[in-house]
């Protein structure tokens, strides 16, 4: 319902376990660098546990992809079976005639140990994997346990991974299960994202589904994360709600009040507003705590008195003062006419006036502004900063939504919830979310850096500072956004056997770099030869080394290729 008002190609968070939108956090990779390696060794069990809806199913999908054609599989997803059903499950897993019995075991052995030993005998590896298997009981694991004695004089014929909750570690440790638990080659624990992994996750998904502008709010996310604890299930249920009730209510992104409400529905909890008793209570203690700090406490009127508001009613009413930070201590000097920024104008009015030259760098811990000042401004100028870096005037009154501004424009946005290490990889031009001493929240856009002189410009609110990197470090918060430029025939990430249009596109910059002449044979289809192309370009750049092509990738091979994009320092060929 909501997916062609916020331009998706496919719902981003379906609780279906699709590989496409595996992210792969840390751990994740981890896990599936622990299921492969379990696989390449010689027999043994290979344990993936995790709690529930922590992405386990999800990640043994994903490593399906990643079997080669050599290795025939048998999915085992309901395992409450008996020990002739499960034989019988797996026998039609890989197709293995049987006579069926429902006392007789060896029938089922044995002609499971001959397709096995005929499998070898191709060179076919067979892997079974039970999902769910906190389900199985003692009896059935131990026969489990007993497949793995089908082996050659130096190979074992079975490889079994067992995925499930984490009863099973509890079952494992089970003094009649030590001997499977002594076969466990590989074992990984899936946890539930941390704060910082769930807004790349979020964003992550919403480029997949074919929109990368921030659709969630900072506040949003930080709700997202008390509610579901990080679990990527349920993120998944109240963002798909949130996105439904934003689109309902005609909002541009997911609020803090938005959110709270798709999670009050997905819990089946109703709003209740609390009872005005207990407003009056607690409205009288309140009361009473203040009147016995100012009769009791030393000093206690002038406490109360620093509680209370001393801005003006004018001064906070009115918007960024001129809308530039004021570095304390200040200098001599007449002061300004306010510029006040109206509700229906971003723009400020006074001209911008960028630092000299020779301005010695300065802290973000001293840029600050009066109280009261609507710092909620400097976003959209600085969205506006960095959309002139790229040659296209951008109106926040006219288009609202950054992201689909951009794609109008054949730019994509990338949400960058990283440190300013993996922003300045980059190389470009980003609107970043900063604090100052006064804990006073704020945007700027980065537009420069000198990497030898450890240095970075900023663009605040239309002037421009010069700030040590160290220093920009310290006060740097997440979410940092990038705009980088589609190339043709781009619209979600492309991944390995996909058509596509990007892959002439991709095959021409490649052999360009490679100083070769582009094959014609790939067509628009992602063979393996392109594959292993660019598994080695992500290698070489420290990329996560999947060979999907995403913005990353992209953002990377296009600062070597494209010499007509904004960047925060002047790139080198390889070589020279």
């Amino acid at each position: 319902m909501y997916s062609k008002y916020f331009g998706f190609s496919d719902l981003p968070f379906t609780i279906a376990p699709d590989p496409r939108y595996l992210y792969l956090s840390a751990q994740h990779r981890e896990a599936l660098a622990s299921l492969l390696y379990g696989i390449n060794c010689n027999g043994g069990f290979v344990l993936l546990t995790g709690d529930v809806g922590t992405g386990k199913t999800t990640v043994c999908r994903c490593l399906l992809e990643q079997l080669p054609d050599s290795a025939e599989v048998a999915f085992i997803l309901n395992p409450k079976y008996s020990i002739i059903e499960l034989l019988e499950a797996i026998c039609d897993e890989l197709k293995i005639p049987y006579q069926h019995s429902r006392s007789q075991i060896k029938g089922y052995i044995d002609a499971l140990n001959a397709h096995l030993l005929a499998a070898h005998a191709r060179g076919v590896n067979t892997v079974l994997i039970i999902d769910e298997a906190q389900n199985l009981s003692l009896d059935v694991l131990e026969q489990v346990r007993l497949l793995t004695n089908l082996e050659t004089s130096s190979q074992k014929l079975l490889q079994i991974i067992l995925i499930g909750q984490p009863e099973l570690l509890d079952k494992l440790a089970r003094p009649e299960l030590r001997q499977l638990n002594q076969r466990i080659t590989a074992r990984y624990h899936l946890n539930a994202l941390s704060r910082t992994e769930l807004g790349a996750y979020v964003s992550h998904r919403l480029a997949v589904g074919g929109s990368e502008a921030p659709l969630f709010t900072r506040a949003a996310l930080w709700r997202l994360h008390r509610l579901t604890g990080g679990v990527p299930r349920m993120v998944n249920i109240i963002c798909d709600r949130a996105l439904l009730g934003a689109f309902v209510e005609r909002r541009g992104k997911v609020d803090w009040g938005v959110l709270g409400r798709a999670a009050r529905e997905v819990r089946g909890q109703q709003a209740m507003p609390a009872p005005r008793w207990r407003l009056a209570l607690l409205s009288l203690a309140l009361l009473g705590l203040l009147l016995g700090v100012v009769f009791w406490y030393p000093g206690g009127s002038g406490l109360l008195a620093s509680l209370l508001p001393t801005v003006p009613a004018e001064v906070q009413a009115s918007a960024v003062a001129s809308s530039v930070p004021v570095e304390e201590p200040l200098a001599p000097q007449p002061e300004p006419e306010p510029a006040v920024l109206e509700a229906d104008e971003i723009l400020i009015e006074e001209p911008v006036v960028a630092a000299p030259p020779s301005e010695p760098p300065s802290s973000p811990a001293n840029w600050q502004w009066p109280d009261g000042t609507d710092l909620g401004a400097t976003e959209p100028l600085a969205y506006q900063a960095l959309f002139q870096l790229w040659g296209i005037e951008y109106n926040p009154t006219g288009a609202p939504v950054v992201c689909q501004f951009a794609r109008l424009h054949k730019l994509g946005c990338l949400l960058q919830p990283v440190d300013l290490d993996e922003l300045l990889k980059l190389n470009l031009p980003a609107v970043i979310n900063l604090f100052n001493a006064a804990r006073q929240s704020f945007f700027a856009t980065l537009i420069g850096v000198e990497p030898r002189a450890g240095l970075a410009r900023l663009n605040i609110a239309g002037e421009v500072r010069t700030v040590e990197l160290a220093e920009l470090r310290s006060w740097l918060q997440q979410n940092q956004l990038v705009l980088w430029r589609m190339p043709p025939g781009y619209q979600v990430p492309l991944r390995p056997e996909a058509r596509s249009a990007l892959v002439p596109w991709l095959d021409t910059q490649l052999a360009w770099l490679q100083g070769r002449t582009p094959t014609a044979t790939h067509g628009e289809y992602y063979d393996q030869e392109l594959q292993l192309q660019v598994l080695a370009f992500q290698h070489h750049y420290q990329l996560v080394t999947d060979a999907v092509v995403g913005p990353q990738t992209l953002i990377q091979l296009s600062s070597l290729t494209d010499t007509d994009i904004p960047q925060l320092t002047a790139s080198e060929p390889e070589g020279e």
